[in-house]
């Protein structure tokens, strides 16, 4: 007999309303494998963060219409990869609701015996995949639920994962000659002192842009430069480089694409931080063209490559 298998699609989550913004800047700076210090230092210092940012955080939503897309679009995506698999698939939100004890409650009154954790990071860090492994883990532990538990393995450099990456790029770049622009992979940073502990998250993303830049060759998708950079720095510590504002403000190319390469579906470091704070950069300095390629979301082609993992590791 089958054992009965149930989905958790792993993601950090976006504030569904201006007062859920806090609630997800705490939670993200009480997260051991965000601030890897002692407790009481990573709380000080959580708060400090917070403070500093509420304000600012909480107007950037309401310019996006009080909340973010991301749980919007992921209950888009969880219908049809249930749909295309005949399993039950739901979200696990790190930070804010959905948190995963809404489904986990729900899979342990069904008698779900196996969980597959898709995680919504195509690169594997702590700061994400290991930091949702270790918050489904700690649920199940509280609840008395004991699954099997599954992790799909990151999938970065997966064929079919990187033509869907290269499609999202093909659909901005509609219209133009990219031979005559710089497409600029543009990946959410971290601060160094993550990636000397050992997290692999940089190898990961330089090996995508590698799959990715290989790919679009093969297709005859040709950019004039395809570059590298990071995204999202905080505070003043030394992060992983460069730094997608400084490259913008120093440029070799007045046309430009950018592609979000560390997220798979649209949120405000997508929608703002990237289509709007970075738009104005370069408006100020006078690019000719500025454009932002949006993420995979809830297109049929990631939700079936999503089906398609999950088929393959049961």
């Amino acid at each position: 007999m089958r054992m009965k298998r149930a989905v958790l699609l792993l993601n950090m989550g976006g504030p569904n309303n201006i007062e859920e913004v806090e609630l997800f800047l705490r939670n993200m700076f009480a997260d051991k494998n965000i601030l890897p210090m002692n407790p009481w230092m990573r709380r000080m210092i959580g708060n400090m963060i917070v403070r500093k940012r509420l304000a600012e955080a909480q107007e950037n939503y309401r310019q996006l219409g009080g909340k973010s897309p991301l749980t919007e679009i992921t209950l888009s995506l969880e219908a049809k990869v249930e749909e295309g698999t005949g399993m039950p698939v739901r979200p696990a939100m790190r930070y804010v609701p959905p948190f995963a004890d809404e489904a986990l409650r729900e899979f342990q009154a069904e008698g779900v015996e196996e969980l597959i954790l898709f995680p919504m990071y195509p690169q594997y860090s702590t700061t994400t995949t290991k930091s949702s492994l270790e918050d489904v883990q700690e649920r199940c532990e509280a609840m008395g639920y004991e699954p099997k538990i599954r992790l799909i393995e990151p999938y970065y450099d997966d064929y079919d994962y990187v033509a869907i990456q290269a499609e999202m790029i093909r659909q901005a770049a509609k219209g133009i000659d990219t031979s005559e622009y710089d497409l600029i992979l543009s990946a959410h940073g971290l601060p160094m002192s993550i990636i000397k502990a050992g997290d692999p998250y940089e190898k990961q993303i330089e090996a995508n842009v590698s799959a990715l830049k290989i790919y679009l060759r093969e297709q005859g998708i040709i950019f004039k430069n395809i570059r590298l950079a990071y995204q999202s720095k905080v505070g003043n510590a030394a992060w992983l480089e460069p730094n997608l504002a400084d490259l913008l403000r120093k440029p070799d190319n007045l046309k430009v694409l950018i592609f979000p390469l560390a997220f798979t579906v649209d949120n405000s470091e997508t929608l703002f931080e990237l289509d709007r704070e970075h738009r104005e950069i370069a408006e100020k300095i006078g690019y000719e063209d500025y454009r932002v390629a949006r993420c995979p979301n809830d297109t049929d082609a990631f939700a079936r490559f999503i089906g398609e993992k999950i088929a393959a590791s049961a």
